[in-house]
């Protein structure tokens, strides 16, 4: 059959008839090419259940036309349809590519367990397995976090090896070059404080004392905790990024060679730049989200900006502040040891790279979160 007469015929059909009582025949006509769909093996299941049930199949493909690897994959769901119904199928009538091909396939049996089975797990079991994949995180991050240490220890020993212009360049990184975010979202932050308290406190008439809960939440949590949910995502994922890139290139294994420890020429750097600049970056969010409240009262409550800054002086204590910049100092650590841990421990591909820069901010603002239900508790122990 020529090509022109092939490239007229329809796409690929499947058609039953009985020769006999015992034998199906099974025609395939038309083009079997898997981009334009093709018949599934199923349908033979209903011929196999007709009374009286045949015992043999055999192929009809006078009228197959040009076909390609949908035909193979056809015949073997026909096969292992016929395997399950103990019927014995006839191959005589396929082509001879088509029947030497499918004679390859079956001639390794599949082995057994090689296709991958959903294993169905209880709820029970799905949460003892998170606790344990969580408990194993933070063994690991512990664990990192006492290398760390280490590193600060021959820091003040003066034995500790890094360039000092890295870490100036760290420096700018952490802190002048995310003044602009922290400037937006904290001063956003301020004004949705406010509104939320305007349309409740002016009820009773005591709009003033917005001032006083801008200034309290920024100063005891928001600003701490904003300025770290920020630097997590964007100086985090940065150091893991950093981090994972040089592992991927072997430069980590590289100062390993020339006897360079990476905790104090990588990690060290970081670490100690992200703690020098979130208390800075903190106070400059309390500000912005004070300024944000501000904004809100002048425009919305016709509180004039002498009297808003003088209740807040007022509400806002020294311990408070402090308070607040202890959380940043630690927010910080937790940053910083979480991205250079999944920078660590980034495995040797591209995409590595970025499943270790997600790692991190979701590690970091998971502690971070973890560590602020600590310093409530504490807080309110020792009444701060």
């Amino acid at each position: 059959m020529d090509g022109t007469v092939q490239a007229t015929l329809p796409p690929g059909e499947l058609s039953f008839a009985r020769k006999d009582a015992a034998t199906l025949v099974v025609r395939i006509s038309g083009n079997w090419h898997m981009r334009h769909g093709l018949p599934s093996a199923a349908a033979l299941l209903n011929e196999l259940t007709a009374q009286p049930r045949p015992q043999k199949i055999a192929f009809d493909t006078s009228a197959l036309g040009q076909w390609d690897s949908g035909l193979l994959a056809f015949l073997t769901g026909v096969s292992e349809v016929c395997r399950q119904n103990q019927v014995s199928p006839d191959l005589a009538g396929l082509p001879d590519g088509a029947r030497k091909l499918l004679e390859l396939a079956e001639a390794v049996p599949e082995k057994t367990g090689a296709r991958a089975e959903v294993a169905q797990t209880s709820f029970v079991t799905s949460v003892g397995a998170a606790t344990l994949s969580f408990w194993e995180g933070f063994s690991e991050f512990l664990t990192f976090f006492g290398e760390v240490t280490i590193a600060f220890g021959k820091l003040f020993e003066g034995k500790a090896r890094f360039r000092r212009v890295d870490l100036m360049v760290l420096i700018q990184d952490c802190g002048a070059n995310a003044f602009g975010i922290i400037t937006l979202l904290s001063f956003l932050v301020g004004t949705i404080l406010a509104f939320m308290g305007a349309v409740q406190l002016q009820q009773f008439g005591a709009a003033i004392y917005i001032a006083d809960m801008v200034g309290i939440a920024m100063t005891h949590d928001m600003g701490a905790m904003m300025t770290a949910i920020i630097m997590a995502g964007r100086t985090g994922a940065a150091f893991a990024a950093q981090l994972g890139t040089m592992k991927v290139t072997q430069e980590i294994d590289a100062l390993v060679t020339m006897g360079i420890s990476p905790m104090e020429f990588l990690v060290l750097p970081r670490v100690i730049a992200l703690c020098l600049m979130i208390p800075l970056l903190c106070l400059y969010s309390d500000f912005m989200g004070i300024l944000g409240g501000g904004f809100v009262s002048a425009t919305m409550m016709g509180i004039a900006p002498g009297v808003y800054m003088r209740e807040t002086m007022h509400a806002v204590t020294m311990t408070s502040v402090i308070g607040g910049l202890v959380k940043s100092i630690v927010y910080g650590v937790i940053i910083a040891v979480a991205g250079c841990l999944r920078g660590f421990q980034c495995g040797n591909s591209s995409s590595a790279v970025g499943d270790a820069a997600t790692q991190a901010v979701v590690t970091g603002i998971v502690y971070i979160v973890v560590a602020c239900g600590i310093f409530a508790f504490l807080f309110n122990i020792l009444g701060i």
